[in-house]
């Protein structure tokens, strides 16, 4: 049997790095709130936007490995650690993925309902897979931020809430193209639960660089087959979108898909995951304040997003 991860790869605590989970947690949230604004600025395709992001991202993953010498630890990994390793990186890839096309087949008002559910399979998983099950209090408040998450995501669809029902039933063959949406926004948040479930469980004993090197790379990998089977062109490229891409490797996929896999090896994926909720909110704001965008929120969007950031303070609370 292949030996168990050596001890220098064990993560460090957040007392001894000087450094609170949810300080991580908070400008992981500020990066990927830039997500939707650079993405907003892109008129790639959205498998091709996400291709390019993993790609820079792992050109620093990378230096980070060669220069920590973390990638030495990828020897001492179990072959049930390694395949879970990649199953995480197929699931991030397969997110990226089905939720950017359920909006080309649902309404939007349907696949942020669906694709919200994320926080609820996580926590339900999270009793019985990582044995860390929320109590009734944090139940509480994950239900407040799905709600408030509900309520941002909504505010500006026609219809909001009521276009909901309609969109999910739907009759004949625009029916049957609603729900093919709807199963790729479920897909979404069921791939999205699955990579936190994993990453909580591989960080309790693997550090943050060879595990991102791995989950990064298979999803990059996925998504380049995906680019393939789709006909998406990944080149050429103009330098704009060049500038996106490198924005959103940096941003959102370096300041917070790592920073969120780093707070998993100290917090449960549950009370991580709340932090994607949070993306809408800080997405609203730089977008009211990016000059190209400039879209102001209404009272509505910012009553959903004090009960995201309220449900996700709270249900983070010990």
């Amino acid at each position: 049997m292949t030996a168990t991860p050596a001890a220098p790869a064990t993560p460090a605590s957040p007392r001894a790095l000087g450094t609170s989970p949810l300080l991580v947690l908070a400008a992981s949230l500020i990066g990927i709130s830039f997500a939707a604004p650079l993405i907003r600025l892109s008129s790639a395709d959205p498998l091709v936007i996400a291709t390019w992001r993993l790609g820079f991202s792992l050109i620093i993953v990378a230096i980070a490995l060669l220069v920590g010498g973390g990638w030495r630890s990828w020897r001492t990994l179990s072959r049930d650690d390694l395949l879970l390793a990649m199953g995480a990186g197929i699931l991030l890839a397969l997110h990226f993925w089905s939720w950017n096309t359920s909006l080309r087949y649902t309404s939007v008002a349907a696949s942020v309902a669906l694709v919200n559910l994320q926080p609820v399979l996580i926590a339900a998983a999270s009793g019985l897979w990582l044995h860390e099950p929320p109590s009734r209090r944090q139940w509480f408040w994950i239900v407040v931020a799905v709600i408030g998450a509900l309520i941002v995501g909504l505010a500006d669809v026609p219809g909001g809430l009521a276009a909901v029902g309609p969109a999910l039933l739907g009759t004949g063959a625009e029916g049957a193209r609603a729900l093919l949406g709807d199963g790729l926004a479920l897909l979404g948040a069921v791939t999205a639960a699955g990579y936190y479930l994993i990453g909580r469980r591989l960080r309790q004993h693997l550090a943050l660089w060879p595990y991102v090197g791995l989950v990064y790379g298979a999803a990059f990998g996925v998504c380049l087959v995906l680019c393939l089977f789709t006909g998406a062109a990944l080149t050429p490229q103009p330098p704009r979108e060049l500038a996106i891409f490198a924005g959103l490797a940096l941003g959102p996929m370096l300041l917070g898909h790592t920073g969120m896999n780093w707070a998993l090896a100290h917090l449960p994926a549950f009370v991580v995951n709340l932090t994607v909720l949070g993306e809408p909110v800080g997405a609203t704001i730089l977008a009211a304040l990016l000059p190209g965008i400039a879209e102001v929120p209404g009272p509505a969007t910012v009553m959903g997003g004090a009960l995201v950031l309220s449900g996700a303070i709270l249900a983070a609370r010990r």
